[in-house]
Order: C-alpha cells, then structure tokens, then sequence
C-alpha cells in the first residue's frame, strides 16, 4: 500500500460505511484460543493489520490460522500442535505490535516457557510493561531478562492470587484473565478494567470453559479450571472505528450512516456527540451521525476508564471541536501524550493551546508530572491544507480527518498505520465522496 495520500479537503462526508468486529477484541481473543485444547471460530473479524500480525505470531507458535473467504470475516484457529517460536521470527513479527506480552499466560500454560522480545506499539505514553511481569511473576513465572528480550519460565502450575491493579489497565486486565483461567485455584481480580471488549474477551472464555464472575466495584473473580476447549464467537463491533467515522461528519459537515455500530457500547459517546450538537439517528443496523448545519457547541471534556469517555474517542472529536463555537477544555487522563497530534492541527490553522495542568476537572495521576495533558480549544478554526506525518494510530485517523475538513490540499504521510485498526479505510473514503489521490 502506498503510504502517502493526497487529500483535497473541504467535502462533506456523505453515505453509509460498514464497521466489523473491534480491534480492542479480536486479536485477544485471537491469543485466547492458544488455552484450548481443541479448535476455534472467530467471526466478524476485520482485516488489519494487527489481525495479521497476531495471525503470523500464532503460526509461529504452531497454532494452524485459516481465513475462511465470505462476508462474515471468519478465522479458524487450531491449537492443537502449540510450539515454542525461534526468538528471532518472534522479534519480526512483533516490532509493530505489543500483543506478544499477552502470549506469555497461554504459552507457560501449553509449553512452560514464553519470549517476549522489545515491544513496539503506538507511542502514545508510558506503557509499562511491569504491570504484565508483576502479575506474572505473582501466579508464580519466573522472569529473566535478557539483551534482546524477556524469558519467562513456569517450573510449575501456574498459581491463582490476589492482583490488585494500581490502575484499572486494559491490558494488565487482560494478563490477568488470560494467565488465571488454568491456573491452579482462584484469583481475585481488584480495580480492573471493564472496558466493553474486555466483557466480550471474558465471554470468550467462559466459552471455552473458564469460571469468571464480574462482581461490583471492578472486581473480577476466577476459578481455574484443568482444560479448556475451543469457542465459537462473533467479536463486538468496533465501537472506536465507528466513533472516529462519527466525529468525521462533525468535522465534515457531512451525514454518515455507520452500519454495525451499537449503541451499548457508545453510550458515553453519544451524549458527548449530541452536546456538541452532532444529529443522532439510531438503528437497529447502525447509526446515523450527521452535523446539525448550523454551529457546533464547545464543551468541556475529561477521558476516562470506561464507562468514561473513552481515550480512543478523544483525537477525532478534538478535530471536530475547532470547529465549534467558542473554547472547548480536553483532560487526557489516561495516556499523557494523547494530545501530541495536536501539534499539526495549529500548522493547519487550528487554536489549540496545550497546558500541563488538570484543567476542567478534577485532578489526575498526571498533574504534578510535567505532562501537556489538557487542551483548550478556541473555535471554529478556519484549517488549511498541510504536511502531515501520521504518529499514531488514533491520531493519524484525526490528521485525516483534519484534512478533510481543511481548504485546500494536504499530503498525509504515514498512512500505513492507520491500516492497523481501520478496515479499508481507504474504499471507506471513496464511498463517502472524499477526494483524495494515493501517491
């Protein structure tokens, strides 16, 4: 794919796009199929690339991945034969993804060892992953680290505990479930996440065979079983990709039918769309988000740990708010260096000012820390068209955007990593009339 697009901005988007299963879900339960001892079927699968990646780690592992060709975007996953990897195809694999850390519960499980070379990723912010070995170290892995990655070792059955998370992270959540599920007793799992995906993972595994109860004040509690089987499942659809299409027609003042988005999972979304004065229009098939053709609203926002607005949701509404009428206040509170992307939004014309205090809310783990980690937005902006360079994922979907809404012609740069959490974006643009050339 070329990696460089040339976007002439100032068309509205307009039409229906299709979203499928959420990035935040698939490639785990992709690993998730490592603990059974027979096959599995995952359905509504997008292709990404970070499905693709996951696919090549696990044929590295001896796990068998077959694509079935059809609408329904179906994977067969087969474990019957799991392997240790060579650490250098691992390492080949891995440098644009961190879904490794999470290889290492299933593998000390099926093998007694795991590998985890140095971690790629979106750089977004501190994303330790001292939160994974911790947790595994607790459940009883050894851990060794070595120049070009990490060892780990189970001497023995891994061992049920009480995890306690310092923050209630996706991942380290996700560690947890994927490590305690065939680990001798039960493990207690305080302040965890309950991000939507990370419900559809546990149902994922209680397929399978897993005993987890969900109680109240994010408390997660698991019994470990002896084995696992296979899982039949149709992943949630990606309620990220649909939110990031939504704020498009804000910044578009464009109308876009979202098929397959559910407004469960968007519910936190949906208010914030509608205050700033976005149209809703909700289906049983999808959602209809257009703008009101009049003048957005400005507001003031903090992200937060579902069921918060959500830090994925945050870049593209940031383009939507300069175009809203008068100052607009964004906390990041979950990654610290969200709000970098913003960075080319004033080169195009954008007012945005970034400040290292907790503004418009209430104080956060990262206001004594040094961090631009709040934005204050003066619209509408009148954006031109500039040189972009993607930096991230969320926020290279927010430079498109951006450019889209902008006069004038941009140059996008980068666009390859877009590629790794919105399905086809490119025919996506096509079918709501953006006028853009590949180059």
């Amino acid at each position: 794919m070329n990696d460089v697009l040339t976007v002439h901005g100032g068309t509205p988007l307009v039409g229906s796009i299709q979203v499928r299963g959420a990035k935040n879900l698939v490639s785990k339960a992709m690993v998730a199929a490592l603990l059974g001892d027979e096959p599995s079927v995952l359905r509504n699968v997008p292709e990404i690339r970070d499905v693709g990646v996951v696919s090549g780690l696990l044929e590295l592992h001896g796990v068998q991945v077959e694509q079935v060709p059809g609408p329904e975007g179906e994977l067969r996953l087969d474990p019957s034969n799991v392997i240790q990897a060579h650490v250098a195809d691992i390492d080949a694999h891995a440098g644009s993804s961190r879904i490794p850390i999470l290889f290492c519960g299933p593998l000390l499980h099926r093998l007694g060892e795991a590998f985890i070379p140095d971690l790629g990723g979106c750089r977004i912010g501190d994303r330790p992953i001292n939160y994974h070995l911790d947790v595994l170290r607790q459940f009883g892995a050894v851990v060794d680290k070595q120049p070009n990655g990490i060892a780990l070792r189970a001497p023995r059955r891994l061992q049920g505990t009480k995890v306690k998370l310092a923050y209630p992270s996706v991942g380290a959540t996700e560690q947890v479930l994927l490590t305690s599920v065939l680990a001798e007793g039960v493990t207690e799992l305080t302040n965890a996440a309950i991000e939507p995906e990370i419900m559809d993972l546990i149902a994922v595994l209680q397929k399978m065979g897993a005993i987890i109860s969900v109680d109240t004040d994010r408390a997660i509690r698991i019994e470990g079983v002896d084995r696992l089987g296979g899982f039949t499942h149709r992943a949630m659809p990606d309620r990220m990709e649909a939110a990031s299409w939504a704020s498009a027609a804000l910044a578009t003042k464009g109308d876009i039918t979202v098929l397959g988005a559910r407004q469960q999972e968007m519910m936190t979304y949906l208010n914030v769309f509608r205050k700033v004065g976005g149209v809703l229009d909700i289906g049983d098939d999808g959602i209809r988000f257009s703008h009101p053709g009049g003048a957005l609203n400005s507001l003031v926002l903090e992200t937060d740990v579902h069921p918060g607005f959500g830090t994925d949701w945050q870049q593209p509404l940031v383009v939507a708010l300069t175009q809203a009428s008068g100052l607009s206040i964004v906390h990041e509170t979950v990654y610290e260096n969200r709000l970098g992307f913003t960075h080319a939004l004033s080169e195009m014309g954008a007012q945005i000012q970034l400040y290292r205090e907790c503004l418009g809310g209430r104080p956060c783990r990262f206001g004594q820390r040094n961090f631009q980690h709040s934005a204050v937005i003066s619209g509408p902006a009148k954006l031109h068209g500039a040189d972009i360079t993607v930096p991230d994922l969320r926020g290279g979907f927010s430079h498109l955007i951006a450019a889209l809404a902008a006069e004038g012609t941009s140059r996008v740069r980068g666009i390859g990593l877009i590629d790794r959490g919105y399905e086809h974006f490119q025919q996506k643009l096509q079918m709501l009339g953006a006028n853009y050339e590949r180059s």
